[in-house]
């Protein structure tokens, strides 16, 4: 991961003493890493949601890092990753989550899908700071899975799975359900493998494959004084290559943590992916010293593998800007402008092609044409009134 550079940005603590005024806080975007997340429908999101939260916060939207030098006062982040080691972290002046919307990692490995899952063997290749004792931590909260960081113990793992049906290959950067595979067979599962850059460095996952499965979508965000946690069903549409990619998230937000979110009355099924977020989170901050975040979102499948059997496991967790951010802010614009509300649902959309009809009040945060993914527009959207609790 590339540091950027502040050229220039202020030292907050030397300029405590000069300025005795408080001043107004300011809101800088800031692309970490230029090989991920840096499209332009990617930068254009970014900078709409981080003008939101500007608003959310009191502050200024002032532009990216590494441009001209912000005014004296506070600093909120929107990183386009998760950042990876508080030493980075610290030199942008974040040393607490309240310093941006996302979260910092001891090791890059962590803000991957490689965390959710052990390695194949105790001779099997690892990362820096790779922590074994996390995957007995969360084995009742995932799917099946092995991470390998060699093509070697790869296919070592994904030949002992497929024992028991077929196999998903995950890269673990990619978003948004891009670059996946479900294999059924050695000879397939060999072929992916070698054609998949970066797992000597990055890492893959190895996962059991369900059949057609509802993603369910469970989180956190805290923006000053307001913290909104919720639970939602992600949807799938077809993009200009026909490829099922992430289309948007359905939200339901209460005030409050996820130990609120855990306490409503829900179906069971509903609850277990609660129940398993919430676990999954609670061992993430007792594994990794200096984890901190104020966006968390977890991606829980629940459905049918090969034999039958109904599953439920944390596909991934995010710690960055998302899909579900448009709505997340959303959803915390409505409780600041309605002190009364209890629960908002709130909703984001991503459509492929010509521009859709837009529902009353729903605010656009990109349309444009992509050179990557072509003709894209994102929306969100809060309903008028929810039905009680």
């Amino acid at each position: 991961m590339q540091q950027a550079s502040l050229n220039g940005v202020i030292n907050q603590n030397a300029l405590a003493t000069t300025f005795a005024r408080p001043a107004p806080g300011y809101v800088l975007g800031w692309s970490v890493d230029p090989a991920h997340h840096d499209s332009a429908h990617d930068r254009s999101t970014r900078r709409a949601l981080a003008e939101r939260l500007a608003s959310l916060k009191g502050y200024r939207y002032f532009g990216e890092v590494g441009g001209a030098a912000p005014p004296p006062g506070p600093l909120f982040y929107v990183p386009s990753d998760t950042i990876a080691g508080r030493e980075l972290a610290h030199s942008m002046g974040i040393r607490q989550e309240s310093d941006l919307f996302g979260g910092v990692v001891p090791f890059p490995y962590v803000a991957t899908k490689a965390i959710s899952h052990p390695l194949f063997g105790l001779d099997a290749a690892a990362p820096e700071g790779w922590v074994s004792s996390f995957a007995e931590c969360i084995r009742h909260c995932v799917l099946d899975g092995f991470t390998a960081f060699s093509e070697a113990d790869a296919r070592r793992a994904g030949h002992w799975l497929l024992r028991g049906g077929s196999v998903r290959i995950k890269p673990v950067r990619a978003t948004g359900g891009h670059g996946q595979t479900a294999v059924s067979d050695a000879a397939s599962l060999d072929r992916v493998l070698a054609e998949l850059p970066g797992i000597a460095t990055d890492g893959v996952v190895l996962e059991r494959n369900l059949r057609e499965p509802r993603t369910l979508s469970v989180g956190q965000v805290t923006v000053g004084d307001l913290r909104v946690s919720y639970y939602g069903l992600q949807r799938e549409v077809r993009n200009h290559r026909g490829e099922s990619v992430y289309g948007g998230s359905d939200l339901t937000a209460v005030r409050g943590g996820l130990e609120t979110l855990h306490a409503m009355p829900l179906s069971r099924d509903l609850h277990l992916a609660i129940e398993q977020a919430r676990a999954y989170h609670a061992a993430v901050v007792d594994s990794f010293p200096g984890f901190m975040a104020s966006r968390i979102n977890y991606d829980v499948a629940q459905g049918l593998d090969d034999a039958g059997q109904w599953r439920s496991g944390v596909l991934e967790q995010s710690w960055r800007i998302g899909g579900a951010s448009g709505a997340e802010i959303a959803a915390l614009e409505a409780f600041r402008d309605q002190p009364q509300r209890k629960l908002v649902r709130a909703s984001c959309f991503e459509v492929f092609g010509d521009p859709p009809t837009l529902p009353p009040g729903a605010c656009v945060y990109h349309d444009g044409v992509d050179s990557r993914v072509g003709r894209l527009v994102k929306y969100s959207f809060v309903e008028p009134h929810v039905d009680p609790t």
